[in-house]
């Protein structure tokens, strides 16, 4: 009886999931995989490295980085602290942004005599504000095959934990720091087509910059993701305010790094259809009355606007239509 419930449970789950079934075909054999995951002459390999605990290290990662004959490292002395964790000793070159260029034609020379490099930043995935970009870009146009070995990403653990909407959203690095570079892109966030955004943040800043979309009237959600995969992992969500009071409530909020991601409510998103009323109209209308004597204020006057959903720039050159059509 247990059997043919057994057989009975296997057809009904294969008819309501065949991909799965079929998925299986997918997989290679336990001597198969391990051939595919060897290091292979002549090939870079991009390397995802764990976000703070090194038990996320895959097991294919550290057999390629003991496998190849070179590590890429953003900084040698940071890497080598993991590389001992995972009982890894092997040649490390360091690649970080600063010589990222001169470095990239001699792991290319490296890589055509037949040697295996893996490159690896501090943390995470390569090139995901991170360097890697010039030594992939160069290799893939020398015709070197690049090889990719997921595994930990601060923005997608960020993204994956936030309950925001991910049907869309966009990465954007680290968030500017200066407030006339913020405005610029805050207004961009509510200009775009997705309502999610992912930045990394300096624990020293993160305080301004909650402050920053607080004197901004923000209508924003936020999850501030710190210190991720760690024995000390907080998350600090709600609106700018909440977020504020919970930054202040721990205390020592200025230690660790931070995945910031962002959510812009329905009614903050600037959209096509608001344009009801003319750039040029509402210039006028500013002039008038504010009793300004110049388009330069108009502008400003506009701009502080919370209705306005004109750029600087729309506004600018709505500015020189009407100086000449009043000239």
């Amino acid at each position: 009886m247990e059997e043919q419930k057994m057989d009975r449970r296997t057809d009904f789950e294969e008819e309501l999931l065949p991909e799965a079934f079929d998925m299986q075909e997918d997989y290679e054999p336990e001597e198969d995989a391990a051939a595919a995951a060897a290091a292979i002459p002549g090939t870079l390999y991009i390397v995802a490295t764990p976000i703070g605990n090194s038990r996320d290290m895959s097991a294919r990662g550290i057999q390629i980085l003991t496998e190849c004959d070179i590590i890429a490292a953003e900084d040698t002395r940071r890497s080598m602290v993991l590389l001992n964790k995972l009982g890894i000793r092997n040649r490390l070159v360091s690649n970080h942004k600063f010589n990222e260029y001169g470095k990239a034609k001699y792991f290319i020379n490296e890589l055509k005599n037949g040697k295996s490099v893996a490159v690896i930043t501090d943390a995470g995935t390569p090139c995901i504000s991170d360097p890697g970009n010039e030594l992939i870009k160069a290799a893939i146009e020398e015709g070197i095959r690049v090889i990719g070995i997921p595994g930990c990403c601060a923005a997608v653990n960020a993204l994956s934990i936030s309950g925001f909407d991910l049907s869309s959203f966009l990465f954007y690095g680290f968030f500017p720091r200066e407030n006339p570079d913020r405005r610029k892109l805050l207004e961009k966030l509510r200009r775009g087509d997705t309502k999610t955004y992912a930045f990394y943040e300096s624990p020293k800043r993160i305080m301004d910059l909650v402050d920053f979309f607080l004197e901004s009237n923000a209508d924003i959600r936020l999850c501030l993701c710190n210190d991720m995969t760690k024995l000390h992992e907080m998350s600090f969500r709600g609106t700018p305010a909440e977020v504020k009071e919970q930054l202040l409530a721990k205390g020592n909020y200025e230690k660790g790094e931070y995945a910031v991601i962002l959510e812009v409510n329905d009614s903050y998103l600037f959209r096509k259809e608001e344009h009801t009323v003319s750039a040029e109209a509402m210039l006028v209308d500013a002039m008038i009355t504010g009793n300004l004597s110049n388009t330069k204020d108009a502008i400003a006057a506009v701009l502080a606007d919370e209705n306005n959903s004109y750029s600087k720039n729309e506004l600018k050159t709505a500015a020189l239509s009407l100086k000449k059509l009043f000239s």
